[in-house]
C-alpha cells in the first residue's frame, strides 16, 4: 500500500505545478513558455444533494481545470488536468474531499511510425459521472468531448475514495498508404485506500491489421488479451477476444465505428477452469459542426469488477451533446446507462444474479460575463438498484444535485516560442 501515498503525491504536485504555471501566463508577460493552446479556469459551485438512501446534504466545491497541448505534428505532448476540493456545509459528509484526475500523452510520428504513450491517474471520494474530473456540480464543461466514465468504475458509489491509474502504449506501422499495422499494451490498478472496496489490477495487450478500403470506409481486425488479479484474493480471470471492425466517414460531420467479436473468459485457479463464452462489442457515432457536438458510446465485454465483484460483464450506453449559443451561452448535456453482472460460475458462489443497474444523466448551462467571468447551473439525477447485496457505500436509490456557481475562464491561449 506505500503506492498509494505516492501516486496522491504525484497527482498532487504535477498538477499544483502545471497550474502555477499557467498564472504567471496570464498576468505576466515575458514568462518562458513553451509555445502551443491553453485553457484554463477555475470554479466555485454549491450544490444541494438529495437522496432517498443517503439522506439530504450540502456542499460548496472550489476546482481547477487546466489543458495544454504543444501543436507539434512530429512529438504532440498534451496534459490535461482537472481538480479540486469538497466541503460539507449541512448533513452528512458522504462527498466530502479531495478529487483529482490528471491525463499526459506523449506521442511520436517518424515516417511510417506513430507511437503513443499516456497515464491516466485519478483520485475521487466516489465514482466518476460527469466531466473530466467525474464530479459533478463543479461547474466544468459537460456533455462532449468528454469520454465517457471508465469501465473500471462501472458501480456508482458515495463515501468511496478510490485512486485510479492507467498506463498505455500504442504503436502503428504504416505498410502502404492503406493498409497499418498496430499494436499495444496496457496496466491499471483499482486501489481502494479506506478498505471499502476490492482492490484489483488490470493487464492487457492487442495486435491488430487495419485496411483502408476508400476514403470513407476501413476495415480492422485484433486479437486482444486482458486479464484481472485481486492481490488481497487468490483470484486471477483472463479473457481472450477477437475482435472486427468497420469505420464509416459519412461526411465531414459524422463519423461512426463499429467491432466486435468472440469473448472467452475463464478462471487461472483451477485445474480444469469454466470457459464462459461472451460478446465483445464498442460501437460510438460522434457528429461536429463547428459549435456543436454530440455523441453517443455502446460498449459489452468483461471488465474486473469495479471494486465490488469478482469480474463482471457489463453493458454500458452513454452519449453527450453540447452547443454553443454566439460567444455567451453555452449548454451540455451527458447521460449514461449500465448493468454490472456477475460472471456466471466462471467464480464459485459468484453469478449473473449479482446485478447492478445504474444510470445517470445531467444539464449543465453556462453564461459567459466579460472576458473573464462566467456563471452556471446545473442539474445532475444518479439512479441504481442492485439485485444483490453489496457495501453500504454503493448508491441503492436515487440521488439528485443541484448546483449553481461561478467561475474564472480566459479564452483559449495560443502561445508563441
Amino acid at each position: 500500500m506505500k503506492t498509494i501515498p505516492t501516486i496522491l503525491a504525484i497527482l498532487l504536485t504535477a498538477g499544483t505545478a502545471v497550474y502555477a504555471q499557467v498564472e504567471p501566463a496570464a498576468t505576466g508577460p515575458g514568462v518562458p513558455l513553451p509555445g502551443g493552446n491553453l485553457n484554463y479556469s477555475a470554479h466555485y459551485s454549491q450544490t444541494a444533494e438529495f437522496g432517498s438512501y443517503f439522506g439530504d446534504y450540502q456542499t460548496v466545491n472550489a476546482s481547477a481545470d487546466v489543458d495544454y497541448s504543444n501543436g507539434k505534428d512530429r512529438r504532440p505532448f498534451s496534459v490535461t488536468y482537472g481538480g479540486g476540493y469538497t466541503w460539507t456545509i449541512s448533513g452528512p459528509g458522504y462527498g466530502n474531499g479531495l478529487f483529482q484526475h490528471l491525463l499526459v500523452s506523449q506521442g511520436f510520428v517518424w515516417r511510417k511510425w506513430n507511437v503513443t504513450a499516456s497515464d491516466d491517474v485519478s483520485y475521487r471520494p466516489q465514482a466518476p459521472t460527469t466531466g473530466f474530473s467525474g464530479v459533478a456540480g463543479t461547474g466544468e464543461p459537460i456533455g462532449t468531448p468528454n469520454p465517457p466514465p471508465p469501465v473500471a468504475q462501472s458501480i456508482l458509489t458515495v463515501n468511496t475514495h478510490v485512486v485510479n491509474n492507467d498506463l498505455i502504449g500504442e504503436a502503428d506501422h504504416r505498410l502502404n498508404y492503406a493498409t497499418s499495422v498496430n499494436a499495444g499494451g496496457s496496466y491499471g490498478l483499482l486501489r481502494f485506500p479506506d478498505g471499502n472496496g476490492i482492490n484489483n489490477n488490470f493487464y492487457a495487450a492487442n495486435a491488430g491489421l487495419n485496411q483502408r478500403l476508400n476514403a470513407r470506409n476501413s476495415l480492422t481486425g485484433s486479437y486482444e488479451f486482458s486479464a484481472f488479479t485481486y492481490p488481497d484474493y487468490d483470484i486471477e480471470l483472463m479473457t481472450n477476444s477477437t475482435i472486427f471492425g468497420f469505420t464509416r466517414e459519412w461526411t465531414r460531420k459524422v463519423r461512426t465505428v463499429v467491432s466486435a467479436g468472440p469473448q472467452w473468459t475463464e478462471s487461472l485457479n483451477s485445474d480444469t477452469p469454466p470457459l464462459k463464452t461472451g460478446l465483445a462489442v464498442n460501437a460510438s457515432a460522434s457528429y461536429q459542426y463547428h459549435a456543436e457536438s454530440a455523441s453517443v458510446n455502446y460498449t459489452r465485454g468483461v471488465n474486473s469488477g469495479s471494486g465490488y465483484l469478482f469480474g463482471a460483464e457489463s453493458n454500458a450506453v452513454s452519449g453527450g451533446y453540447s452547443q454553443e449559443f454566439g460567444k455567451k451561452l453555452s449548454i451540455g448535456l451527458t447521460g449514461s446507462y449500465s448493468r454490472t453482472s456477475g460472471l456466471d460460475n466462471v467464480i464459485p458462489g459468484q453469478s449473473s444474479d449479482e446485478s447492478i443497474s445504474s444510470e445517470f444523466g445531467a444539464v449543465q448551462a453556462t453564461r459567459r460575463l466579460g472576458r473573464y467571468l462566467t456563471l452556471f447551473a446545473g442539474y445532475t439525477a444518479l439512479q441504481q438498484s442492485t439485485a444483490t447485496a453489496l457495501s453500504s457505500n454503493v448508491l441503492n436509490g436515487l440521488q439528485q444535485i443541484v448546483s449553481f456557481g461561478v467561475g474564472y475562464a480566459p479564452r483559449e491561449m495560443h502561445l508563441r516560442h
